[in-house]
C-alpha cells in the first residue's frame, strides 16, 4: 500500500521510525509550551479564579483532576503522589493519538517502539513505587498467599510481571495502528462524507486507549504498593 503524503515527508523525513520519532518530539514540544503557559497562569494572584475561556490551564486542570479522581478510587490513600506520572501518560498518549486525526500526520502511538517504551516506563515506575513503599517486603508479592506454593508462584508472578510492558505496548500499538489504517483507507476511498464517521470513531478510540493505558498503569501501581498482609486479608475474606 502506498503511503500518503505527510508533513514529515515534505521536509525530508522518511516514513518509518524517524517519522514517528519526529512527531512524538513535536507532541512533547507542544505539551511543554502549553504546560509552561498553564504554569504561568497558575502563578498569577488571580489563579484561584477559573478562566472564562478555554485555555491551556483549564484543559490541563480538567485532565489532571480527572486522572486524580480516578487514582483516588483505584489506588486509595496517597494516590496524589502518583498523579503527575499518570497524568503525563494520559495527556501525552491522548495528544499522540489525536495527531493521527490531523491530515498529513501519523500518530506516534501507531509505532510499537514508542508504545513499548511507554510500557517499559510504566513497568519501571510501578516496581520502583513498590520497592519504595515496602522495601524488600515488596518481593513477597511474587510468593503468593500460600508458602508451599511459593516456588511455582514466583515463576508465574515473574512471567506475568515481565509481560506487562509488552502487553501495554502491544494493546496501544495494535488499536492505534488499526484505527489509523482504517481511517486512512476510507479517507482515500470516499474523500467526503463517510470519513467523518470514522473521524468520530477515531476520536473515541484515541480517548479510550489513552484511558486504558493510564488505568492499567494505575492498577499496577495499586497492586505494587499494596501491603502483602492486606492481600492475605483479602484472600481470606
Amino acid at each position: 500500500m502506498e503511503h500518503p503524503v505527510t508533513w514529515t515527508g515534505l521536509i525530508g523525513i522518511p516514513h518509518g521510525d524517524w517519522e514517528y520519532f519526529a512527531i512524538g518530539m513535536l507532541v512533547m514540544g507542544i505539551l511543554l509550551l502549553l504546560g509552561l503557559r498553564a504554569r504561568s497562569a497558575l502563578a498569577k494572584d488571580t489563579a484561584i479564579v477559573p478562566d472564562d475561556t478555554l485555555t491551556a490551564r483549564n484543559v490541563f486542570e480538567l485532565l489532571v483532576e480527572m486522572v486524580g479522581g480516578l487514582a483516588d478510587s483505584v489506588i486509595g490513600h496517597g494516590a496524589a503522589k502518583y498523579v503527575p506520572l499518570l497524568s503525563t501518560f494520559f495527556i501525552f498518549i491522548l495528544f499522540c493519538n489525536f495527531m493521527g486525526l490531523l491530515p498529513g500526520f501519523t500518530p506516534p502511538t501507531s509505532d510499537f517502539d514508542i508504545t513499548l517504551a511507554l510500557g517499559v516506563v510504566s513497568f519501571l515506575a510501578f516496581n520502583y513505587y513498590g520497592f519504595k513503599a515496602q522495601g524488600a517486603a515488596y518481593l513477597k508479592h511474587f510468593m503468593g498467599p500460600i508458602l508451599w506454593l511459593a516456588p511455582l508462584m514466583i515463576v508465574l508472578e515473574l512471567v506475568g510481571t515481565l509481560v506487562r510492558p509488552v502487553s501495554l505496548g502491544l494493546r496501544l500499538f495494535g488499536n492505534m495502528f488499526g484505527d489509523h489504517l482504517v481511517l486512512e483507507i476510507f479517507t482515500s476511498l470516499t474523500k467526503v462524507g463517510v470519513p467523518v464517521v470514522f473521524y468520530m470513531l477515531g476520536t473515541l478510540v484515541s480517548v479510550i486507549q489513552a484511558f486504558v493505558f493510564t488505568l492499567l498503569s494505575m492498577i499496577y501501581i495499586a497492586l505494587a504498593v499494596a501491603h502483602h498482609d492486606d492481600e492475605h486479608a483479602e484472600h481470606a475474606h
